[in-house]
């Protein structure tokens, strides 16, 4: 009867063993969010302004962006990479934050700014034209920093900085 009892011990520690190592591997693998932290320049007439920005390129990081966030820092922002170039649709279902939202193109000019966004709307909001990318950053920031369509975006996504 101990033997039955130590080898059934035995058993399940080794099923327990085994059952940590494939979860500690599929946490080790999942997606860990847009948490790290890039700089990114954009050069306005008004000078160079420099913002510390998530990036989000897998599809779960663009589809929760920066929804559920109750603030955003100003100098702060969230960079979404739609490579290739592409017509780009965004709204704000579920974002707290008023956003200005940075259309730009491929070779790293702004596009186009979607001023002080509605939070919590469907309404969709689009690039009007094929993007690359997509900056977001509080409301106000386009107007503060004097950012215009044409200005140039420094980021390794664009070729530069």
């Amino acid at each position: 009867m101990n033997f039955n009892r130590t080898a059934a011990w035995c058993f399940a520690r080794s099923w327990l063993a085994a059952v940590l190592v494939i979860a500690g591997l599929t946490a080790a693998s999942a997606p860990v969010g847009a948490a790290d932290f890039q700089p990114l320049e954009i050069v306005t007439k008004n000078g160079v302004q420099v913002f510390s920005v998530e990036i989000a390129t897998t599809e779960q990081e663009k589809q929760t962006g920066l929804m559920y966030r109750k603030e955003l820092a100003d100098g702060k922002g969230m960079l979404f990479d739609f490579n290739p170039e592409q017509e780009v649709s965004m709204w704000m279902k579920n974002t707290y934050v008023s956003l200005d939202m940075i259309f730009i193109r491929a070779d790293g000019r702004i596009l186009r700014i979607a001023e002080n966004t509605e939070p919590m709307s469907t309404k969709i909001v689009s690039s009007r034209g094929p993007a690359r990318a997509v900056l977001e950053v509080v409301a106000g920031t386009a107007q503060k920093y004097g950012i215009r369509p044409g200005d140039r975006v420094g980021h390794p996504l664009f070729g530069s900085k």
